[in-house]
């Protein structure tokens, strides 16, 4: 990555504004899931070793620009003390008076948690006083919030203007992982792609067969495929408006000899509930009033066995209605191949990520992303607003 780290710092006695993304999901004030909180700590504790005082911001969940009681970051702050093993303080203000004094009685080594930065109706607008009231609270300013680097809000572009501003380490190895599937990538260079919806991913989709040996499809999307195809659906979920891309597509892969590996059998229920009558059966044959839910045990083999051949591997989005026992097995085919692969397997975010961990594989994964939209639009081939914003390296 060709911007500056936090390496790249002499820390002693400075103040670090450090971005993070600490929006986890919460019930009734307790985090049920800290990965993207465990994420940072080597960054944080990083600073901490090197003599900085750190004043950390975030964002959780959508409050809206307004204050919601129930996402303020102090149960996070709670949570992040006991991971670290030492006090961290938080003040119920993201800028102002309060944040300034808070952020200057500072000593090396000490943590500071600002509020929501969307209880602030200018982070969002990405609003210039914003920007300049955070710079305020620090003199270097650290991005690690991958998950949010694809916004350009004060707190992830904005306040890169008005400091010095760096990557941590978090954002450093995502941008490394991922930007290098799209450099160099070892072959046979697999993606598999799912989820429920096509329309999200046409342009990652474009993007990587250019790039890719073999792209799997699997989840709600392929049923678009197979409507374009002229397959009956059943009661499945379809896009119809996304047919045309869908031929492109098909069209665009056929021009640069990239293989789209469809399924070729699906588990079909008759309702989407986990004690629905269901059954197997080619994709060629879903009877009306039925839906797939998974891709079928023939298509996990041939998944498995295009993974398993492969150098690099990316996965974005779940096979089918994983969160069902009954139909989570295409997923579980998917993440247990990837497991086994002696290649470079990376994980974008989102939904496979989730899936994993649940699954107890999530150890046998090169890299999983914190960043479910950061990752895609990366795949995608964009430049995010909030890395090239830092200072490059030449600098």
């Amino acid at each position: 990555m060709a911007k500056q780290t936090i390496r790249d710092v002499e820390w002693a006695g400075k103040r670090a504004l450090v971005r993070v993304d600490f929006n986890v999901p919460l019930e009734n004030g307790r985090i049920t899931d800290d990965t993207r909180v465990r994420a940072a700590l080597p960054t944080i504790q990083y600073l901490i070793d090197h003599g900085a005082a750190v004043v950390l911001m975030s964002h959780l969940g959508r409050p809206k620009n307004k204050v919601v009681e129930g996402l303020r970051l102090a149960p996070v702050a709670a949570h992040l003390a006991e991971l670290l093993g030492r006090a961290v303080q938080s003040v119920p203000v993201t800028v102002g008076p309060e944040a300034e004094a808070a952020a200057a009685a500072l000593k090396p080594g000490d943590v500071l948690m600002l509020e929501n930065t969307r209880f602030d109706a200018r982070e969002e607008a990405n609003d210039e006083s914003m920007a300049r009231e955070l710079a305020r609270l620090g003199d270097v300013y650290v991005n690690d919030a991958f998950g949010a680097a694809h916004r350009a809000h004060a707190s992830t572009e904005g306040v890169a203007h008005f400091l010095p501003a760096v990557s941590g380490l978090l954002l450093e190895r995502e941008i490394s992982e991922l930007g290098g599937l799209l450099e160099n990538p070892e072959r046979p260079f697999v993606a598999i792609m799912g989820g429920a919806k096509i329309s999200d991913k046409i342009s990652v989709i474009t993007n990587l067969l250019r790039l890719v040996d073999s792209l799997l499809i699997g989840g709600g999307m392929a049923n678009t495929f197979f409507l374009a195809m002229g397959y009956p659906v059943g009661d499945s979920l379809v896009e119809r408006n996304a047919v045309g891309e869908v031929n492109k597509i098909l069209e665009f892969a056929r021009e640069r000899s990239a293989e789209i590996l469809l399924p070729t059998d699906a588990v079909i229920a008759d309702a989407m509930s986990a004690t629905a009558n269901r059954k197997t059966v080619s994709v060629d044959s879903v009877p009306d009033g039925w839906r797939i839910l998974d891709i079928g045990p023939e298509t996990v083999a041939a998944f498995a066995e295009r993974i398993k051949s492969a150098k690099t591997v990316v996965w974005n989005g779940p096979m089918g209605y994983f969160e069902a026992a009954p139909f989570a097995e295409g997923t579980r085919g998917v993440a247990q191949a990837m497991s086994e692969s002696g290649g470079r397997t990376v994980i974008g975010g989102g939904d496979s990520v989730a899936a994993v961990e649940q699954m107890g594989l999530a150890d046998k994964i090169g890299h999983i992303s914190t960043g479910g939209g950061a990752s895609l639009e990366l795949l995608e081939g964009r430049a995010l607003p909030g890395v090239v914003a830092l200072n490059d390296k030449d600098k």
